[in-house]
Order: C-alpha cells, then structure tokens, then sequence
C-alpha cells in the first residue's frame, strides 16, 4: 500500500474532499500516518488549498482521562471548535497507537466526555447538512489496528488497499461506478415509506416517511459501500440483536440485544459490557436510534473491530444509537452516535412498504 501512497492522496483530495483553489483543510490524525499525510499534504498544496495539521501524541488522551478533573474532562478546544465553525474541509486520518487505551477508563468520564463534545459535533452535522463543510474519515495502517483485525501489517495494508481500490488503475473510476449501483437503490428506497429488517433475531421496522436514503459513495469515509438515512425517531418498533461486537471508545460490548417501543429503548441485554451499555443508554438522545443502513461493500470481507470498514461490509446491516443526520432529515442531536452491526446472512431479508427487496446479504431489486 505504501507504493500507492499518492494514489490514496490523490483519491482523498480529489474525490472524496473535491478541494478547491482556496478552500482551507485542517487534516487530523496521529504522528503514525505521517507518509499519508506529506502526500495529502502536498497534493492540497497543488490544488490551490490552505492545509494545515491537528497531530496527536501517544498517550494524551489517556492521560486526560486519568489526571483530569471533571471541568478539564469537559472542556472544549476553542481552536477546535474554530475549525469547525470556519474551515471548508476536514479529513481526519486513524492512526491509532493503541485499540483499546481507553478500555478501563470509567464509564462516567466517557459520559462526561462525550455530552461536553455534543455542541461541537451539532455544529459540525450543521455545516456538513448544508454543504459549507466537507468531511472525510480515512484509516492508516498500524501495528495496533493489525494486531487488533488478526492481520500482520503488510496485510492490513492489503486489506485497505483492496477496500479502497487502491490496486486499480483508476480508484476514482470504481467508486464512481458505486456511486451509480448504489444510488439506484437509494432512490427506490426513496420512494418507500416504511423499511423492515427481519432475520435471526432481528425483527425492528421504521418509517422513512419525510426522510431521504443517502448513497455514501466514499465522500466521507474511505472506503465506503452503504446506504442509510435517520428513521423518523419515534417509529422505531420491534427487537434487534446485533451479532458482531459494539465497539465504544475502545472498549468492547458483546452481543447486545434491544427492545424498541415508540422509537424509545425500552429493553436492554448484553453478554459482556452491560454496565457501560446502560451507561450510554443514559445520555440525552441515546435511547433512540439516529441511523439505520445497509452495508455493501463486497470487498471488506471481514470483521475488524474497525467500524469505519465493518460497517460496510456486503451483506450486514447496522442502526446507530443516538445523533442522526441532518441531510437524511434526523432530528435526534445525541452526542452520542453509536454504530451496531448485524449479519444478515445467509438468510436476512429486508422488506420495504411490505415488499422483499433484499435477501441473504443481496438485494433483489
């Protein structure tokens, strides 16, 4: 992959940002993503754009967690915040040091945390739903997030590469091509009223009414392959299991299952990380689902633990917890937005006003 650097700097600037002459980046990540980050760097640069670096250092948010009083913990940047009332684009780079870092640290802090962050992200949906900002979240590979997937580094590099079509001649040309499948399939969506996932466990409906399926093509996440929207908020009924893992700020949460009347959680299970999963429940808004959508890309072939790839795996589905989007027409503003996956294999389906329209990971349509 590290021969394809430009190529996956070039996909960045290009397509998923769309820089322009002038427009002012701020790219986020790790010291780890260094080499992706010269290349986004230089070919921002070329572009005509004003790119600028936020680098985090090993073990800082770790150190805040533990040495920070309640108002540190609560604290918001101003720079930060500057830059997402102010700047035209963001790409925000994973390079993580560590998986789990943030594993054992108090649940409550975690709360603390992410409610003092909820004006910032608001705002941040805000400008993304008008189009003022544009955003991109991409992944770097590192011995951690290897080890963490089961992979060696020069597989995971592989496995990124593959997901991005970074091994083609013409990376843009592929998600082009996805952005048309895809987008077939959102406007028949588009035309319905009320959507069912039904499997193994799994038996929720949400109306869609008012509401509009966005095709994400790989604009803000790279790789990308899925189509969602926000349900309306308070149609949400039925039982869902999600059958991989929760990951939330690093700490894993197993088999949860839920509950859904009126659009509310009003049931609540899980075989490991209960305490932390009624923890997230208690946050303003988190209690309702911001999200559900249907993964497709047939080239993330596992489970990773990474939900910017396995939420888009080909042939699952997965409702968010939480904040929803405004540009699908969400109304929930959680600060929490919490992914949940379920495999609809090998014999899942999804209904929309009654009709089958999807089976067994593939859609019939």
């Amino acid at each position: 992959m590290r021969d394809n650097l430009w190529k996956y700097a070039h996909l960045l600037v290009h397509y998923s940002l769309a820089l322009n002459v002038g427009d002012t980046l701020l790219i986020v990540s790790t010291y780890l993503s260094e080499p992706l980050v010269q290349e986004v760097y230089r070919e921002a640069l070329a572009v005509g754009a004003h790119p600028e670096t936020w680098i985090t250092l090993n073990g800082i948010t770790r150190r805040l967690y533990d040495g920070g009083s309640t108002k540190q913990l609560s604290h918001v940047s101003p720079l930060f915040m500057h830059a997402v009332e102010h700047y035209d684009a963001f790409l925000t780079i994973r390079a993580p040091f560590h998986t789990r870092e943030l594993e054992t640290v108090d649940p409550e802090k975690k709360k603390t945390v992410s409610i003092a962050e909820a004006g910032m992200r608001r705002r941040f949906r805000e400008r993304a739903a008008v189009g003022s900002l544009r955003w991109t979240l991409c992944e770097f590979p590192t011995d951690a997030q290897a080890q963490a997937c089961g992979l060696s580094l020069g597989e995971y590099e592989e496995f990124i590469a593959s997901a991005c079509f970074l091994d083609d001649d013409d990376p843009q040309g592929c998600w082009l091509e996805v952005h048309a499948s895809q987008q077939r399939v959102a406007d028949f969506l588009n035309r319905c009223r009320r959507v069912t996932f039904r499997g193994r466990d799994i038996d929720i409906s949400f109306s869609t009414e008012g509401r509009t399926w966005i095709n994400s093509d790989g604009r803000h996440n790279m790789p990308s392959g899925e189509i969602f929207t926000s349900p309306v908020e308070e149609s949400v009924e039925g039982v869902i299991r999600f059958s991989y893992p929760g990951i939330y700020m690093g700490q894993e949460i197993e088999d949860v299952r839920l509950t859904v009347h009126g659009g509310e959680v009003v049931g609540h299970d899980a075989a490991k990380g209960k305490e932390l999963l009624a923890k997230i429940l208690e946050v303003p808004g988190a209690n309702r689902f911001g999200e559900a959508a249907i993964g497709t890309n047939k080239g993330i072939g596992r489970f990773t633990r990474n939900m910017l790839f396995d939420e888009k795996i080909g042939g699952t589905v997965h409702m968010a917890l939480g904040g929803g989007f405004g540009e699908a027409g969400g109304r929930n503003e959680s600060p929490v937005h919490w992914d949940l996956l379920a495999d609809m294999r090998p014999d899942g389906e999804i209904l929309a006003d009654g009709e089958v329209i999807y089976r067994g990971g593939e859609f019939l349509i």
